[in-house]
């Protein structure tokens, strides 16, 4: 059993733990800083939507996680197997125990495939696709441009899930897809939404509706899926009526792109660190425990009431980084974070309705001068040429590209929503 302690201890090497570290490296280039992450492979996740539209190359979207860790941040390639925040230590699975004097968790949301019967054996085969995994997004295009008509099934899961828009995004770029190559009409287009409406932001929801009638899609509300057989290619659902009776229905596909259910990872359930809910308990503004004032969390793992996206992540980075300083160095924590997050929804193969909202679902766009329900090529170019050149090259390198968000005009828009 080994033993080790450091300054601050990260569960989590991806966009959160990578940026956090870089962050307070470039405040503090001697800080004590190791990283818990047992993935050797770091992905550009937000991608992968274009690349299951055929529209980005899958081996962009990786790096090697070795690559990725700061200089002079300690790399722990191991797997955090419980929390002890009495203790201030972290178990790895090897057997280890971790110290800290601060620590910082964020480890990412679980993809809970098992909760859909039978879904991890119909994965990547008879027209059962998923973007939100790496080893199954390329089928997803191979299912696409193998489309010759028929039933297409696109699932959104009960929330939260990490990119909330994620699972039309899909939908758009197979229509558009389908209609370039004079298909549409022969597909029967079916949006299966575990929720009540077509977006959490009714603002954009009703926007989204319009794209959806473009392509003929139908919206299945209240339309949750709980099996899949691959073989005889039917999809089981439990539809919510509006007096609350569950039913079930059976649908046939000739091709399913399947969104999981998602969770806290099982690690953060069992822990002391867990709300009711399962989510790491922190203050929504600065981030802090609620009960652990030495250890902050951020990102997909949060009970932050917010949209699980990257955009949130490089909003939280500079907010935990300048309060844990703030913290050791007996200063007041100064609460920031609005609940921002973005979510560029690909509308079309050369289009994106660039949504960014707040807390309680405001509306807070950086560009306030112009209505943000628009589909527009510019933000198609920001989605697939410029966030990840800022991604790579900026954010997990622990600089700061912010651009201040804000509410005025857009309720002049409510009005007219």
């Amino acid at each position: 059993m080994t033993h080790e302690h450091h300054r601050i201890l990260i569960v989590g090497g991806g966009a959160a733990g990578i940026s956090v570290a870089a962050h307070m490296r470039r405040r503090n280039p001697t800080i004590d800083i190791a990283i818990i992450e047992p993935s050797e492979v770091h992905y550009y996740q937000p991608a992968f939507t274009v690349v299951g539209g055929g529209e980005y190359d899958f081996e962009k979207t990786k790096r090697s996680e070795a690559g990725l860790i700061p200089p002079g941040v300690r790399w722990i390639k191991d797997t955090a197997e419980g929390f002890e925040p009495e203790q201030n230590r972290v178990t790895v699975r090897s057997g280890g125990q971790i110290g800290y004097d601060y620590l910082v968790v964020c480890p990412g949301i679980q993809l809970d495939w098992y909760k859909v019967e039978g879904l991890i054996e119909a994965l990547g085969k008879n027209g059962v696709c998923s973007n939100y995994s790496p080893d199954t997004v390329r089928y997803t295009w191979d299912c696409i441009r193998g489309f010759s008509g028929g039933t297409a099934l696109f699932t959104q899961p009960p929330m939260p899930i990490k990119c909330a828009g994620a699972p039309q995004k899909i939908m758009y770029l197979a229509a558009d897809r389908f209609r370039q190559r004079g298909l549409l009409e022969k597909a029967d287009i079916q949006f299966c939404n575990a929720g009540a409406a077509m977006f959490g932001v009714p603002f954009f929801a009703k926007a989204l509706e319009k794209v959806a009638e473009g392509y003929g899609a139908k919206r299945n509300f209240n339309c949750n899926l709980i099996a899949i057989d691959g073989p005889a290619r039917t999809a089981t659902f439990e539809k919510t009526g509006s007096d609350g009776v569950k039913e079930r229905i059976a649908l046939s596909f000739d091709m399913i792109h399947v969104t999981p259910p998602q969770s806290a990872p099982d690690v953060i359930k069992k822990s002391p660190l867990a709300n009711a809910a399962g989510w790491v308990e922190v203050n929504p503004n600065n981030l802090q425990h609620l009960r652990y004032p030495n250890i902050f969390g951020l990102g997909d793992a949060t009970s932050t009431p917010n949209a699980k996206t990257a955009a949130a992540v490089r909003k939280q980075v500079p907010v935990v980084v300048r309060n844990l300083s703030a913290l050791a160095d007996g200063k007041e924590l100064d609460p920031r974070y609005d609940g921002y997050g973005s979510c560029p929804l690909t509308t079309s193969l050369h289009t994106v309705m660039l949504a960014e909202f707040a807390y309680d679902g405001r509306v807070t766009p950086s560009f306030p001068w112009i209505d943000p329900r628009e589909n527009r090529v510019v933000w198609w170019f920001g989605k697939k040429y410029l966030l990840p050149l800022l991604y790579w090259n900026y954010m997990l390198k622990g600089m700061s590209f912010d651009i201040p968000h804000k509410q005025s005009y857009v309720e002049r828009l409510l009005a007219t929503a």
